[in-house]
């Protein structure tokens, strides 16, 4: 990646919301106002995402998340390479890469937006072995076929639940694509589990544990990354085991 192709202004602001934080970045010669969270045009760019989000905002989620996936299977009998990863949500490949350095045996991703396809077979070819550009809640029976034959045992989303990235509802499909006793890894803002938060999250999330669908083996609050006016955004990362599927009358609350 060249990352003297680029260079990016972070305007002053008192407050900053996540996701509404606006950046000037000129590529090429020509300058344009992108917001933080419009990633087709940032995945355009090779190495803005990294620059913008790991270097200059200390972003640590694929690390956290990963690492705290790491442990669990440290302790228990699984070997990372009988891993088969779904990697939701996947982006340019950074949590791809996380998994394949701990030996994950193999990687599936999926995303919805097509420039991060294009994004991770530029910048990371050869960390997976299927790409999917797919909505979730739209899965087409071919595309969802393909990844029941390669029976995914483990699930990773990291830095893309909630906002108007991935819904509780596309959540529980993707759930629903791993095998039983299968790993389930992923991070999620604190304030979406928090008690009757819009989001759906917190309440999908006690439903399932509520319900023995899925098992929490840990949990971890941390700093995802800091903000633009520098204050820090807290996320908790998450490792669990799925015990069983989420149903259709489940399902049909967050949807």
């Amino acid at each position: 990646m060249n990352k003297k192709e680029f260079s990016f202004i972070l305007p002053k602001v008192e407050k900053a919301d996540q996701g509404k934080e606006k950046i000037i970045v000129t590529y090429k010669g020509k300058t344009k106002e992108l917001i933080t969270h419009d990633y087709p045009e940032i995945y355009k760019i090779p190495g803005l995402y990294e620059n913008l989000f790991y270097d200059t905002l200390d972003c640590q989620s694929p690390k956290v998340v990963c690492g705290l996936l790491e442990n669990a299977l440290n302790e228990s009998d699984d070997d990372p390479s009988d891993i088969v990863a779904l990697d939701v949500g996947a982006g340019n490949g950074m949590v791809g890469e996380e998994l394949v350095d701990m030996g994950v045996d193999k990687v599936l991703g999926i995303d919805i937006i097509k420039e991060a396809a294009e994004a991770a077979k530029r910048d990371r070819p050869g960390v997976y072995d299927a790409y999917y550009v797919e909505d979730l809640t739209k899965l087409p029976g071919k595309v969802e076929e393909k990844i029941n034959q390669e029976n995914p045992n483990c699930l990773s989303i990291v830095a893309a639940l909630g906002f108007d990235d991935i819904p509780a509802d596309a959540f529980a499909k993707s759930y629903n694509l791993i095998a039983d006793e299968g790993w389930i890894a992923f991070n999620i803002k604190d304030e979406f589990l928090q008690e009757n938060h819009p989001s759906g999250f917190s309440e999908m999330i006690g439903q399932l544990v509520e319900e023995d669908i899925m098992e929490i083996v840990d949990k971890k609050k941390y700093q995802h990354r800091l903000c633009l006016d520098g204050t820090p955004l807290n996320y908790y990362a998450v490792v669990a085991k799925k015990q069983g599927p989420i149903s259709s009358r489940i399902m049909q609350q967050y949807q």
